[in-house]
């Protein structure tokens, strides 16, 4: 596909580039706010920011979206995030710290509309019959830049300094532009596009409405559907037991327990490049055994969140005593590799039971809870680092106890299936 599809090709580099500023970003902005403030507060109120920026802008990105022409919005954001991340480079005390937080809202908020503008050009650019292809190779992409770029980011915060880190941010973005560019694109209708960007703004306020009708019709059928709901809730479950609190977390712990490079920004990188490449491996070994098996990949579910919850029992200990960053980094790979199983695994269940008519509505209640749900754990998590009788050793040692929660739901609705189906044979008998 990307040999033979010119057009998907650089819009795959584009991919590319993007994500690795995005993880640039991450490292380097936390970074900084951990350097300038020592806040758990402040540090948190970063993560809430990077959760809820996307979120919001959802809401109005899909008309947006199929508005315009998305070539030109892809290139549009990725220029726009560009320069709003060379503002980073202006910032230098603690009471410039509020410039942070709306700067990343910004950059997150176009990132919001840049990768769902992405998706809806993937059918214009990709044959049908390639769409299954080109949506796994993004999803794949994900995963790897994330193990990259944030190793990467890292690398150059904790060696060549922040602003460094800043900088390749900004030139990578418009590298993506570049690339976008050179897709050779029309929209399937010039009149189509035209027509729909001079909508009169009842029209847009009309679309407004259906978008959250369209979140009221997800919830209600969720309702109706409480075996599809427990599907649904699994990511929430994943963001507010371990994922987005560890994330907090490893800034003060790369800053205060293993501190490598400058403000511990190697650290950090290797943190979150290690959870990372769990977060890939996990779900391709985990479905060498379950295959497309409905009950073995409800049954890997409930492992996964055990072996999540085991692999922060082994890092826990590192971080108390500080006495091996291997170890500690072997803990967080375990934590990645059952916590992407569950992520994918889930909504893989997902996929296949939700009904195709209210698919988009379902998945748009998900995305709206696991954001509204990071956000607060992410919010807590900075809480907990301020209080001296929790801080980041209380909060490594709750997570894994956090996680067991799920871990037992799992077992509780496995058994309860068990039993149904072995009562199914009695009654027919």
């Amino acid at each position: 596909l990307v040999r033979n599809n010119r057009n998907f090709r650089y819009i795959w580099f584009g991919e590319i580039v993007s994500l690795l500023g995005d993880w640039f970003n991450l490292i380097a902005s936390a970074t900084l706010i951990g350097m300038l403030t020592e806040s758990g507060v402040a540090l948190g109120g970063l993560f809430v920011v990077r959760m809820l920026a996307p979120f919001l802008v959802s809401t109005f990105g899909g008309p947006l979206i199929d508005r315009f022409n998305r070539k030109h919005i892809l290139i549009a954001t990725d220029i726009l995030r560009g320069i709003v991340v060379l503002g980073f480079l202006f910032i230098r005390e603690p009471s410039q710290v509020p410039w942070i937080y709306l700067l990343t809202a910004i950059q997150l908020g176009l990132s919001g509309i840049f990768f769902p503008a992405r998706n809806a050009l993937f059918p214009d650019i990709v044959a049908r019959g390639e769409l299954g292809t080109a949506n796994a190779l993004s999803s794949s992409t994900w995963s790897t830049m994330l193990a990259i770029g944030t190793a990467l980011g890292g690398f150059v915060a904790g060696s060549l300094g922040i602003s460094a880190a800043f900088a390749l941010d900004a030139l990578s973005f418009f590298l993506s532009a570049c690339f976008i560019a050179a897709i050779a694109y029309q929209p399937h209708s010039a009149e189509d596009v035209t027509v729909r960007a001079a909508a009169k703004p009842a029209t847009q306020l009309a679309a407004m409405g259906q978008i959250l009708a369209g979140y009221r019709e997800g919830f209600a059928y969720l309702q109706e559907q409480p075996r599809i709901f427990f599907l649904i809730i699994q990511k929430a479950f994943v963001m507010f037991c371990f994922a987005t609190a560890y994330d907090v977390t490893a800034v003060a712990i790369s800053q205060k327990a293993f501190v490598i490079g400058q403000n511990g920004g190697i650290g950090l990188g290797l943190i979150y490049a290690t959870v990372g490449i769990g977060t890939g491996v996990g779900p391709i070994l985990m479905r060498m055994w379950s295959g497309d098996d409905e009950r073995r990949l409800r049954l890997a579910i409930m492992l996964s969140y055990g072996i999540a919850a085991l692999g922060m029992f082994i890092a826990a200990p590192m971080v108390t005593t500080r006495y091996s960053f291997a170890i500690f980094l072997l803990g967080l790979f375990v934590r990645g590799f059952g916590g992407g199983t569950v992520w994918v695994f889930a909504s893989q269940l997902a996929l296949v039971s939700v009904a195709d008519r209210l698919r988009g509505r379902v998945f748009a209640t998900e995305f709206a809870l696991f954001s509204l749900v990071a956000s607060l754990a992410a919010a807590g998590a900075g809480a907990a680092l301020e209080q001296p009788a929790i801080g980041y050793v209380g909060v490594v040692w709750t997570l894994p106890l956090l996680t067991l929660i799920p871990t037992l739901l799992w077992i509780i609705v496995l058994r309860r299936e068990r039993q149904q189906q072995l009562a199914q044979p009695a009654e027919t008998a």
